[in-house]
């Protein structure tokens, strides 16, 4: 992977550095922790769960 290189996050929209690919999409760093510790019940988690959905409708589209 490109260490030095910017992508855009699936989940906040931002250019960032750091973070993992699922299938072919970014995640920051930030995002990923954040989506970790965020509980089934907290109104942020259907946030999560939408922008997630990317990565597959993407892929099968």
């Amino acid at each position: 992977m490109e260490e030095h290189a910017e992508h855009t996050c699936i989940i906040c929209e931002q250019r960032k550095r750091e973070g993992i690919f699922i299938v072919s999409e970014f995640i920051c760093d930030a995002c990923e922790a954040e989506m970790v510790h965020t509980d089934a019940k907290d109104a942020k988690y259907n946030f999560f769960i939408h922008q997630m959905k990317q990565i597959w409708v993407q892929k099968n589209a």
